[in-house]
């Protein structure tokens, strides 16, 4: 598997006597950074000046995943990546963030095939820095999700857990027969900190996600409530969804003191790659 230039979209290769750097045939260059990763997102690509989920909402994530909150969903995506594509040698995490959920997954993987590897990015910088420090054996680049730096028919099995994309670019980097894993929010996910905040709160969509190019093999419901008793783990979960912005103090407060009861609802898609092209 090979990156591509993200402003002329030629191969990139590794110098031999300087790996760290990366370049194409119209010598566009770009450095592997100290903790591993590379960032392929040009200065002229960005809308801001730092993409993508800031510090505090990444560590927040970083907290509130690391305490296992989200492990059931995590499990789900692993037992139906081993189901559907068991041999995947080379796998691709959209929207990896700091990348509790690549991790999880390459280690399921590697029971069943030993010599796969993982690749992550993200448009968030501090995300992936993290991650590539904490996961030095993965391949990690930030990167937009829209223009995706990798050559066509790269990827045995992709990963999408809750981040936006592009079905032209899921369908040039995904291999044929490929299989995707989406995961998108449930009818009733989070549904009790949606009571605090509208006075008419509304369910998220149930329909299903037909992607142009790719089979349709199924969809898997996960719910379970969600108790939480910790101060923290509450800020944790608010600070890392956008439901932060919408809050009052005072309510966040309450939640801290009561407690927090809340339903989790995930809604796991799977899709394959058409296996001939169009």
């Amino acid at each position: 598997m090979s990156y591509i230039c993200p402003i002329c979209q030629l191969p990139l290769a590794q110098n031999q006597n300087q790996t760290k750097t990366w370049y194409c045939a119209k010598n566009h260059q770009f450095d592997t950074a100290k903790e591993g990763y590379v960032n392929l997102l040009p200065v002229q690509k960005k809308k801001s000046k730092d993409p993508g989920d800031n510090k505090e909402m990444m560590l927040a994530r970083r907290e509130f995943l690391n305490k296992g909150h989200y492990q059931a969903l995590s499990d789900k995506v692993n037992q139906l990546a081993s189901e559907y594509k068991p041999q995947a040698k080379a796998i691709l995490d959209i929207g990896c963030g700091e990348g509790y959920y690549s991790y999880r997954l390459i280690n399921q993987l590697h029971q069943t095939q030993s010599d796969c590897q993982l690749w992550g990015l993200d448009i968030s910088k501090i995300a992936i820095k993290y991650a590539a420090k904490k996961y030095p054996n993965m391949h990690f680049c930030v990167a937009s999700v829209f223009e995706m730096p990798f050559i066509e028919n790269s990827f045995d099995l992709a990963i999408r857990i809750y981040a936006p994309s592009k079905v032209e670019e899921l369908q040039r980097v995904i291999k044929p027969e490929g299989i995707l894993i989406t995961v998108s929010p449930g009818p009733k996910h989070h549904f009790a900190i949606k009571q605090k905040i509208y006075d008419q709160p509304r369910l998220h969509p149930q329909e299903s996600l037909v992607l142009q190019g790719f089979d349709y093999l199924g969809q898997h419901s996960l719910e379970y409530m969600l108790s939480l008793t910790d101060e923290s783990d509450i800020e944790h979960l608010l600070n890392m969804t956008p439901y932060a912005w919408k809050l009052s103090l005072s309510q966040k407060q309450q939640m801290a003191e009561e407690g927090l009861n809340c339903e989790l609802d995930f809604k796991i898609e799977v899709h394959k790659r058409h296996s001939v092209a169009g």
